[in-house]
């Protein structure tokens, strides 16, 4: 009986939906905890004095908090960030301008073989980028390109296959009515794509430019493989070799890698809105 009761209580109670929200509230937050812990003692380690990684290696919370680690940092870092940003510009730039083009081509333009078009653009995806390292470098080599920031930007600009596939599931979504007005009005198709596609297809163009610079920006292997010169180095580079080179303590490297992050974290607010929205209505056709 009195299990029956207890039971009884417990089913009413999962059921309640005010509990549940709790619940899970409560989980997303551990969670959350989890995923924030190694960024928060990165940025408490940014703060340390050399001591304090000594005795105190996983507080996140500095004993005797000091900015001797910034300035060692940003004195060495503002080259290598420079080679970062230009390199992420550029890809962003091209990357969008091709990837717009070819999802609007495969959206809109009738033409012979476009679906299997599509199929082999998509396919190539499924190779490894492993793969092609070898066959890149002997070709970037014979061109002249190897210790130079063009095998960090060409090849991924103008291979833009997931930006490709979600600006056409964008374009996709938009109503051919629009397209069909404009083209009583007289508009042809560089018109219909810049005049309306384009406006329109704003948070596509967010989320492709987003995860266009997010992937610049962490990219190691290239840089590490096509560039020679220090000078021409990036970011994630730079703190790989940084602690056996310029920064011999954890305090110092921590300070480094937190100043990295500033960037992406700034893109990534500004362009959040549009990210989130991007996201969804590029979902919404097939």
């Amino acid at each position: 009986m009195n299990a029956t009761i207890e039971g009884g209580a417990a089913t009413r109670l999962l059921a309640n939906p005010r509990f549940t929200r709790t619940m899970y509230y409560a989980m997303l937050t551990v969670l959350a905890l989890g995923f924030l812990f190694p960024l928060l003692w990165m940025i408490g380690t940014s703060f340390k004095s050399g001591p304090d990684t000594v005795t105190h290696p996983s507080a996140i919370f500095p004993a005797h908090p000091t900015l001797t680690n910034y300035a060692a940092a940003l004195h060495i870092l503002p080259r290598y960030l420079w080679n970062s940003v230009e390199l992420a510009f550029l890809n962003v730039v091209f990357l969008l301008a091709v990837a717009s083009l070819a999802g609007f081509a495969f959206a809109r333009l009738d033409f012979p073989g476009r679906d299997l078009l599509f199929l082999v653009v998509l396919g190539s995806a499924l190779v490894p980028g492993i793969v092609y390292l070898i066959p890149q470098y002997a070709v970037f080599r014979d061109w002249g390109w190897v210790d130079t920031h063009y095998p960090l930007w060409v090849p991924r600009a103008f291979t833009p296959v997931f930006g490709t596939f979600l600006m056409r599931q964008f374009f996709l979504g938009i109503p051919k009515e629009l397209e069909e007005a404009a083209r009583i009005d007289g508009a042809g198709v560089f018109t219909i794509f810049s005049r309306i596609m384009l406006p329109l297809g704003t948070p596509a163009l967010a989320t492709v430019a987003l995860f266009t610079f997010v992937d610049s920006w962490n990219d190691l292997l290239g840089p590490l493989i096509f560039v020679n010169s220090q000078r021409l180095q990036t970011v994630p580079v730079a703190l790989a070799l940084f602690r056996g080179l310029e920064f011999t303590n954890t305090a110092a490297l921590m300070a480094a890698a937190t100043i990295t992050i500033v960037p992406v974290f700034a893109v990534f607010i500004l362009a959040q809105r549009y990210f989130v929205m991007g996201i969804t209505l590029s979902g919404m056709k097939g």
